[in-house]
């Protein structure tokens, strides 16, 4: 599966060169890397970087990383000097398989969406690809940077962005308004920062370390008639959470279908 060719090394790209590093899945050599102007995180020491269109034939795996909107001209660029043995594994949001064939000349497609988490090994990436071949390599990208969740059917990919890949910075504005709300209440900026983050990270290992339902470990720590069954009636009120969640999944899903 090695050379394998990364179009874009963004934050994204960046997270994933610094989890296999992490993971040992390759050698900087095997990495070829096409990018004017790399992202400022990106560990290239040892990796090819923009190196000529004719050693792009070489390369048995394509990521293609680049922001969704360059993604034609990029494909456009790349495509020509590519093996028809290549596989084209895609982290373009929005994009589907079909468009992405068709702009590289019928090579094999994969589609992912992981989350930035996979620089620490524990990204959580949605994966869809009918061809099987595509499908294995995307495994032997993925499987060492996280969890992976296969989709049944292609169009499931704009709820498995909206839910998983945009999940991320729903965590963090809920720690920036968590943290805000503290301040305003009486702590200082240091410890609403500290007892904010401090207790979403141990209550997300808590979850991450059985099979208890989010639900039931709510239940837990919420005792009738006490401080956190009052807060409760706010965040699970008519305009709370569940109701701006589902707007907010239905906005990002929207945005993802407009980028295809």
């Amino acid at each position: 599966m090695t050379p394998l060719l990364i179009l874009g090394v963004g934050r994204m790209g960046g997270a994933m060169i610094r989890g296999w590093r992490t993971a040992g899945t390759f050698s900087p050599s095997e990495l070829y890397v096409r990018d004017p102007s790399p992202g400022p995180d990106a560990d290239l020491s040892g990796v090819r970087l923009n190196p000529p269109d004719a050693d792009l034939a070489a390369c048995r795996t394509v990521l293609l990383a680049v922001k969704p909107q360059i993604w034609r001209q990029v494909a456009t660029e790349i495509a020509p000097h590519l093996s028809p043995d290549a596989v084209v594994v895609s982290i373009a949001a929005g994009v589907t398989s079909e468009a992405i064939a068709e702009a590289f000349g019928g090579l094999r497609v994969a589609r992912v969406m992981p989350t930035t988490a996979v620089a620490i090994n524990q990204g959580t990436i949605s994966l869809c690809a009918a061809d099987p071949q595509a499908r294995a390599r995307a495994h032997a990208l993925f499987d060492p940077l996280g969890r992976v969740v296969e989709l049944q059917a292609e169009d499931q990919m704009h709820a498995a962005t909206a839910v998983s890949g945009s999940g991320p910075a729903y965590l963090y504005a809920f720690a920036e308004a968590l943290e805000a709300a503290a301040v305003a209440s009486g702590l200082s900026p240091t410890a609403a920062a500290d007892l904010a983050r401090s207790t979403l990270t141990g209550a997300a290992a808590l979850m991450a370390s059985g099979d208890t339902p989010p639900a039931e470990l709510r239940r837990q720590v919420t005792s009738p008639g006490g401080t956190t069954e009052a807060a409760l009636k706010v965040l699970m009120g008519r305009d709370g959470l569940e109701p701006l969640l589902k707007s907010a999944v239905a906005a990002a899903i929207a945005r993802s279908r407009e980028l295809g």
